[in-house]
């Protein structure tokens, strides 16, 4: 059987929980003391952006104390030797992958260790606090925020993401509930473009009808399983 030559990955909070990173659906984790609607939409921050400021900030943080697992290390393994297109899509904010050792990361949903300035809209490596209102790096103002894409915003780099759905030939989801849009429908997009498309995660996402095949399990010792696979067989 030959192998596939376009893989597109797309990676979600569960490849990182088992790193310690809490979920929307944590219990007794940092996402439960606080309404989405308060700390991740426009509307939260400009109503209390003491309250969203101070949350990502303890979120970046916590980002410092966790390691990458061997689901992250395992995709790096995967790029270095796979000698066709690939390209990995990740909706979580952390720097989990890039210290797992993958090189190319699209992060959809933008970057913890990033901000954004509000002024001038340029983008800058971030890893102090963002509530003492800092200048901007570029234009000085003190307009910073996150550099994450909050509910009600647009996802970036979904022209890059949707032409490689098109012509992948293979599409893996790992670690997502299935349950956001847009990133709940690539799976669909991947399927009518004629590729093949596989589900690994811990429990059956909310799309998992939609998948050629699932596998359940966690996810660091899935996807080192399925990476051999792929290296060893070309499967």
């Amino acid at each position: 059987m030959n192998g596939p030559n376009r893989i597109v990955i797309l990676t979600g909070a569960g490849i990182s929980a088992e790193s310690g990173i809490d979920t929307f659906r944590s219990a007794g984790g940092l996402w439960e003391q606080h309404r989405i609607e308060d700390v991740a939409t426009p509307e939260g921050f400009a109503r209390d952006p003491d309250l969203v400021l101070g949350f990502y900030d303890m979120r970046r943080a916590a980002l410092a104390t966790v390691t990458p697992n061997p689901a992250h290390e395992a995709l790096a393994r995967l790029e270095r030797a796979f000698s066709g297109e690939l390209l990995l899509v990740t909706q979580n904010v952390d720097d989990l992958h890039e210290r797992g050792g993958s090189a190319q990361v699209l992060h959809m949903h933008g970057e913890l260790n990033s901000a954004l300035c509000t002024c001038c809209e340029t983008r800058s490596p971030w890893r102090a606090t963002l509530i003492d209102r800092p200048p901007c790096p570029v234009c000085r103002a003190p307009g910073l925020r996150p550099d994450v894409v909050w509910f009600g915003e647009m996802p970036y780099q979904m022209g890059r993401i949707y032409r490689a759905l098109e012509t992948c030939d293979l599409f893996v989801s790992i670690g997502t509930s299935g349950a956001v849009y847009p990133a709940a429908g690539f799976v669909q997009e991947a399927r009518s473009s004629g590729a093949r498309t596989l589900e690994l995660n811990l429990e059956p996402s909310e799309g998992s009808r939609l998948f050629h095949e699932t596998r359940l399990g966690p996810a660091s010792q899935l996807v080192p399983s399925w990476v051999e696979e792929v290296l060893q067989t070309g499967i």
